[in-house]
């Protein structure tokens, strides 16, 4: 753990040696739900994550996330000092997005409202095939806020129908036939697989992650048109190689006859 605050408790930070860092959410007995707290918490620890290639987002406990705490009051009174606006729910869901680390979900077991939301925003996600996502606010007679554009815009309409119409959880498994994660492994196997995915994706160009990950959010999400597309990719690339000379020394060494980690024939 770095850096220290009254909060410390409910997100557990772990840097590695190879930039990547574990973030997890630690509010096990709550199944992980997100007060105001935990949210503040959270936005400090992405905050000292700015150095990081890549962040792994899990969870603590039976659960990867359930959401925001709706037991807490109205106000929101925890106790924690005056927030900025990051702290809010749609907030954390921007941090994550516009953060320069990759972001990898590695959902462990119940992730329900909001929670399915992070699994969303990620930009990779490995689910354990015993996982639990779904939608429960039709049951409480609304459409959900943020977990259902989140899936409308990542999943297929009838997929994103079935979540938030019938309220039913699907499991890992076929949360990864969905293609709402990368894909599906055993729980035992979760933190393992995980952190592979991790190591393999950390062994790349800082800059290059960071400019490929805003491409990935701005392609077709912002920019759809062949040619648009097509001029962002180039400027992406540009702004790459004014950060880094990886792409320099990657082109020297292939014309040389060596191979860069990821290249093929």
């Amino acid at each position: 753990m770095t850096g220290f605050s009254e909060n410390a408790d409910l997100i557990l930070l772990e840097h590695r040696d190879n930039g990547v860092s574990w973030v997890t959410l630690n509010r096990p007995s709550k199944r992980n739900a997100m007060n105001l707290a935990a949210r503040t918490r959270l936005i400090e620890v992405l905050d000292e994550c700015r150095q990081s290639k890549v962040i792994i987002l899990t969870g603590n406990g039976p659960a990867f996330c359930a959401g925001v705490d709706l037991t807490e009051d109205a106000s929101g009174n925890t106790g924690t000092a005056e927030l900025d606006g990051r702290s809010t729910w749609v907030g954390v869901q921007n941090e994550l997005r516009n953060h320069p680390s990759v972001v990898i979900a590695a959902i462990n077991g119940f992730a329900l409202g909001g929670g399915s939301t992070l699994i969303n925003v990620a930009d990779l996600a490995v689910a354990a095939d015993e996982a639990q996502i779904g939608m429960p606010e039709m049951g409480f007679g609304l459409y959900p806020t943020l977990a259902g554009p989140a899936a409308q815009l990542r999943i297929s309409r009838k997929r994103a129908a079935w979540l938030i119409l019938t309220a039913q959880r699907i499991n890992g498994t076929t949360a990864a036939d969905w293609g709402m994660v990368n894909a599906s492994v055993p729980l035992s196997g979760l933190a393992i697989t995980v952190q592979e995915l991790a190591d393999r994706v950390a062994g790349f160009d800082r800059a290059a992650l960071k400019w490929s990950k805003r491409a990935l959010w701005t392609i077709p999400d912002e920019v759809s048109q062949w040619d648009s597309a097509l001029e962002y990719g180039e400027h992406i690339s540009k702004q790459i190689q004014s950060e880094s000379d990886a792409f320099s020394a990657g082109l020297a060494g292939f014309r040389s006859g060596q191979r860069s980690q990821g290249q093929g024939v």
